[in-house]
């Protein structure tokens, strides 16, 4: 038979069982529906209370543990580290809080304060973290009245885990900061790292070990941001505070770059210098130090077996200020192309006409004296990536969840390790794909000329009407046909004027409201 002959048949057999009820009545259909339904009797209750009520969770009941955790995070994704009102895209810091509230390790009704939330850094839109370090106050495993005998015996915490927040940023004023900088920051004048709190040893535990929070976070946590360790702390740790150093990276392609003056130019950042002119001034933060001490600066391979591959700007210090690393390599990127000299960074640390830096070599001339930032604009913020933070030995003692190891090969199973190798693998293939793209256009079109570094071997000067890329990082570039050196550019107000404008203006209100703020919490600690 054909086979449109049994789609008629299927149809002339639907049409056959449909028959019977074309001609019921109302009542008869609802008398056949309660005849198919035993049910139909039982009493309908409201959809919400159809609905299994959750018992509330008593954070009350339980004791709390001071933890530090180290994550990684991608940047990219995400509208920047610190949480924020309306966020146009999620934060780092909004994802990973609520992973914790998921979990029930913290109230969200108590938010970041009431948890003793402590970040090392705050980053930016398009900033990334290999070693992020929160520390807040957790829900133990234990119940308060198990606790109960112990309390009597334990040292109180100390003033620092009771303060808020915004009472930690209000003591911390006019001194040197330590917040890391790669993106935007909060309090950048804090005391410097080498100047804070000493830390005790974590305490000796005998609950549950903190590391079993890692895998039901990350089992939490979108694939972008991953926990690696946990340790227990000190009730007077803070990863902000405890930090004594941060060490960034910047990674970039060394076409086109000197990478010898690039170095030359990095080692005049070490030691402690001012640094105004290589960062973004805040005037609502009203910052008047601006001295800040690198312990190491470099120009270095990725792969030291890949000389001639992408390179990293190693840079480690304790204490940054607001934009302070992309405006480094701002310079440097000047620096790499020929358009400026190694010495620029030199005069650019030359701030003081009172105390002027001395010639940085022998046989070079001493720096002119800046005073204020000249134009120019900061590097691109997706290469930059928190590395590491180092804090005081004994401090922390990191931990990974090695429970139920996988048959045969001793790994835990839990390890964030094979879902970040596939993320890997995907973003080289994505780089290889984006390479013959390029490779594909070789046929109908020529690549730009290279201009830089300029007055090197092989390297062509520009041609009247040409245009030159100006790099800035991640693959950006700023296209010119000329350049102003930068000692010749229009520079902005000096940071006092600065401050004292924001001041007398619209930052008035402002200040009078955290002053009236500091009052009271200054009154709160002395009682």
């Amino acid at each position: 038979m054909p086979v449109g002959y049994y789609r008629l048949l299927r149809h002339h057999a639907r049409f056959t069982r449909m028959e019977p009820y074309k001609n019921w009545s109302r009542e008869e259909l609802i008398a056949r529906l309660q005849q198919l339904d035993p049910h139909h009797d039982r009493p309908r209750l409201p959809h919400q209370q159809l609905l299994r009520k959750a018992k509330p969770f008593d954070f009350g009941a339980y004791a709390r543990r001071k933890i530090a955790l180290k994550f990684t995070y991608n940047g990219i994704h995400y509208g920047g580290m610190e949480i924020q009102r309306d966020p146009v895209l999620p934060t780092v810091e909004g994802v990973l809080f609520d992973a914790l509230v998921h979990t029930k390790l913290v109230d969200r009704d108590g938010g970041l304060d009431g948890c003793g939330w402590q970040r090392c850094g705050r980053t930016d839109k398009g900033v990334s973290a290999a070693g992020q370090v929160v520390s807040l106050w957790v829900r133990s495993g234990s119940s308060v009245k198990t606790l109960a005998a112990d309390a009597s015996e334990a040292p109180e915490a100390s003033q620092y885990t009771q303060t808020s927040a915004s009472e930690e940023a209000s003591t911390s004023q006019d001194a040197p900061g330590l917040e890391g900088d790669f993106g935007l920051l909060d309090d950048f004048d804090e005391p410097p790292t080498n100047a804070s709190l000493p830390t005790n040893s974590p305490p000796k535990e005998s609950e549950e070990d903190p590391a079993t929070y890692i895998y039901k976070l990350n089992h939490i946590l979108p694939p972008t941001i991953r926990i690696l360790a946990c340790s227990p702390v000190a009730d007077d740790f803070s990863a902000r505070h405890s930090c004594r150093w941060r060490h960034y990276k910047y990674f970039f392609s060394p076409q086109g770059l000197d990478l010898a003056a690039m170095s030359d130019a990095a080692s005049r950042l070490v030691g402690d210098h001012d640094f105004r002119n290589l960062c973004k001034i805040d005037p609502c933060k009203q910052i008047t130090v601006f001295t800040r001490r690198i312990l190491h600066a470099s120009i270095d391979p990725v792969d030291p077996a890949r000389p001639t591959g992408m390179h990293v700007f190693n840079l480690r210090g304790n204490a940054f200020l607001y934009n302070m690393v992309r405006h480094i390599m701002a310079i440097l990127f000047l620096v790499g192309t020929g358009l400026e000299k190694p010495s620029i960074v030199s005069a650019l640390l030359n701030v003081d006409p009172e105390n002027p830096l001395p010639p940085f070599r022998p046989g070079e001339p001493a720096p002119p004296v800046v005073t204020s930032k000249p134009e120019y604009i900061i590097a691109d913020p997706f290469p930059l990536m928190l590395w590491d933070c180092g804090y005081d030995d004994g401090a922390l003692d990191w931990r990974v969840d090695q429970t139920r190891p996988s048959q045969g090969s001793g790994e835990s199973w839990k390890s964030p390790v094979p879902g970040m190798a596939c993320a890997h693998e995907r973003a080289v293939i994505g780089a290889m794909l984006e390479e013959h793209f390029l490779k594909a256009t070789e046929p109908y079109y020529e690549r730009p000329r290279p201009y830089f570094p300029i007055g090197a071997p092989g390297v062509e000067p520009l041609a009247p009407g040409g245009m030159m890329a100006l790099p800035l990082g991640g693959g950006t570039t700023k296209r010119a046909a000329t350049y102003t050196p930068l000692l010749q550019r229009k520079r902005a107000l000096p940071a006092e004027q600065l401050n004292e404008r924001y001041r007398l203006g619209r930052g008035a209100k402002k200040l009078q409201r955290r002053a009236a703020a500091n009052a009271v919490a200054n009154d709160d600690v002395d009682e």
